[in-house]
Order: structure tokens, then C-alpha cells, then sequence
């Protein structure tokens, strides 16, 4: 009978010894769905290997198209099993005629070069105008032709349309520390000395109006589609629209001032909708090891978070918060499954 008890209590050890290997970051498949590459080294894909790591690198309509999509091309020439590029389209000269065509024409061909989706970036609503002055959102008859070939092409439109509701506050008002940080650097995106500007409420509806025409259209919205505050509000927002998705790159500090069962809960009923990203980003001419150095510690205390009890600092934020502690069928969701089912990625 001891000789029975001390085999249970092997076999309990073994299968305890099991959960924790299985807990590790390295342990199951991830993709971080939201990250900029715009050099040639190989530096970061060798790191997202190490760590199990596939990358969703995305071009944006800001310092240089053009050369995003040449870095682009160059990391896919690396390791193109280990990278996926997700394009854009120029809003340059967007008012004369022909340019739809040409827009259509151009993500024509980087579909069929590879490229998984579409992003459209915060320069609509916050700096292209019309020829009345008046802001172009995201909804603008403009862009329906476009995102009807999305559509059709059965691909994604990804958008940062919008900024996190600190964005309207002063500085010392702002909830989150990261973004007290980002503002103060970048004065012409901090919408409250902009009060010219439309409201966040403006961008968020512009949303939403744009995904009623395009009902059949497939939508990822970045940073937890600008919702970042309210776990209830992105719950509607999932729940009006059943083809969108929302990624939570440069976000999850932003969870960490919120109830945390409250967050726990949602990610938990809306597990199949999130994507786990970062939105870092490395350009030529930066310290590829000092990127990798600091990449590697963003995806562990992003893990630490969303995956253990633990108490954890999330970079950008000044404030320790416990972990999640997410079961890992919702891990394995957020982490990879629901970016390859998202973006049609199956088999990747």
C-alpha cells in the first residue's frame, strides 16, 4: 500500500512538474500580431524563434511607406516562415481622381506578393482634411471602394484609428503613465491642446459607422480599438460587430489600472476576439541586441501578467498589478490561434 501511495504521489509530481513546464512562456505557440520591422538584420526573427515567436510586421502610412515595404520584403527574404507582413496604402494626393484605382491597384499587388491584411492609421481623423478643412475620417465614402476589394479579396483591415481616451486629458489627468509619455513627446497627437480636433467619440463612431456599410468586412482594431478604458464598452463593441477582432498591442499597461476581475472575465468570455501584440518596433541605424534585449522582456512581463498570479510591472506603467492568470485553452487562443484564425493563417 506505501509502495502505492508513494507511486500516486510520483505521478502527481511528475503531472505538477508538467503544468509548470507548461506555463513557461516558451512552452506554447505565440505570434505577437502588431510589431514594425524597418531594417535588414536578422537579430529579431532569431529572438522570436528562441522564444517561440512568429511575427505580424505591419507597414504604416507615416515616415516612409515606401522603405517600410522594402525592410519588409527583406525580413520575409530571412525567415519568411517566421514573418507576415501586413500592408498600407499612401493618402497622398488621396483627392484626385484615379486615386482609389491606383490604391486598389497597388494592394492588388502586395496580395499577391503575400501581404495578409490592411492598415489604415490614425492620419485619418487627426491630420488629413478635406479641401473644407474638415477632418477625413475613416467612414468617408472615399474609402468604400477600397475596403470593398478588402473585402472581397477575403482579406483584413487593421486600423489604429483613434488614440486611448487619455489622449483628451492633460497630462498630470491621464490614467496611464505610458501614455503621460508618449503625449508629452508627441504635442500634435495630444488631442487636449487640440480641442479643434474632433472628439474621441468622434473617432469611435466613425468606426462603427464604417463597419455597418461594410458589414461583410473583416476588422482587427489595434490597441484594443482605442476602447482601452472600459472592458464593458469593448464588449459592445465585439458584440455589435461579430467580423471584429480587437489586438492588444501597447495596451496591457492600460489593463493593469482596471478591476481585475473585470478584465479577467472579459478576456475569458471574449477569448476567441483577442490578439496577443506588442507594437514595438526597430529601425535601421538602432541597436538590433538592445531591441531584442528589451523585446524579450516585454513578451515576459506581458506573460507574467496574462498567464500567472504573480504581481508584475508592466513597462510603461509605474504601478504593480497581479497577474491574470488566464487558463491556458484562453492562452493558447490569445497567444496564436485566434491571429492565424483572424488573418487565414491556418497551418502557419
Amino acid at each position: 500500500m506505501m509502495r502505492n501511495i508513494l507511486l500516486g504521489l510520483g505521478v502527481i509530481g511528475v503531472s505538477l512538474i508538467a503544468c509548470q513546464k507548461e506555463s513557461t512562456m516558451e512552452s506554447i505557440d505565440k505570434i505577437d500580431a502588431h510589431i514594425h520591422i524597418r531594417y535588414g538584420g536578422t537579430e529579431v526573427l532569431q529572438t522570436a524563434a528562441a522564444n517561440n515567436f512568429q511575427l505580424i510586421n505591419i507597414l504604416v502610412d507615416h515616415n516612409g511607406f515606401s522603405e517600410q515595404a522594402a525592410w519588409a520584403k527583406a525580413q520575409e527574404e530571412i525567415d519568411d516562415g517566421h514573418i507576415k507582413t501586413i500592408t498600407t496604402f499612401s493618402m497622398v494626393d488621396w483627392t484626385n481622381p484615379g486615386w482609389q484605382q491606383s490604391v486598389i491597384d497597388q494592394l492588388a499587388q502586395d496580395f499577391e506578393d503575400g501581404a495578409i491584411a490592411v492598415k489604415v492609421w490614425k492620419n485619418i481623423g487627426m491630420v488629413e482634411r478635406k479641401p473644407d478643412s474638415s477632418f477625413l475620417m475613416i467612414d468617408d465614402p472615399v474609402f468604400d471602394p477600397i475596403f470593398a476589394f478588402i473585402a472581397k479579396e477575403g482579406k483584413v483591415l487593421t486600423g489604429h484609428i483613434g488614440e486611448p481616451r487619455d489622449c483628451w486629458l492633460p497630462l498630470d489627468e491621464m490614467i496611464a503613465e505610458s501614455n503621460r509619455g508618449y503625449y508629452s513627446r508627441n504635442p500634435q497627437y495630444h488631442m487636449a491642446l487640440h480641442p479643434e480636433f474632433p472628439a474621441y467619440e468622434d473617432h469611435i463612431e466613425a468606426v462603427k459607422r464604417m463597419l455597418r456599410k461594410h458589414s461583410d468586412l473583416r476588422y482587427v482594431g489595434c490597441h484594443l480599438a482605442s476602447l482601452e478604458w472600459s472592458p464593458s464598452e469593448m464588449a459592445k463593441f465585439l458584440d455589435e460587430f461579430p467580423n471584429a477582432a480587437i489586438d492588444m498591442s501597447a495596451r496591457i499597461d492600460d489593463l493593469q489600472y482596471l478591476d481585475r476581475q473585470e478584465v479577467r472575465q472579459f478576456c475569458i468570455d471574449y477569448q476567441d476576439r483577442l490578439l496577443y501584440a506588442t507594437d514595438l518596433g526597430i529601425r535601421n541605424g538602432d541597436d538590433p541586441n538592445r531591441f531584442c534585449e528589451k523585446l524579450q522582456e516585454v513578451w515576459q512581463e506581458n506573460w507574467t501578467y496574462l498567464a500567472t498570479d504573480s504581481l508584475v510591472t508592466i513597462r510603461g506603467s509605474e504601478t504593480q498589478a497581479q497577474g491574470l492568470n488566464l487558463p491556458m485553452p484562453v492562452l493558447k487562443k490569445i497567444y496564436a490561434e485566434n491571429a492565424r484564425r483572424w488573418y487565414a493563417l491556418e497551418g502557419w
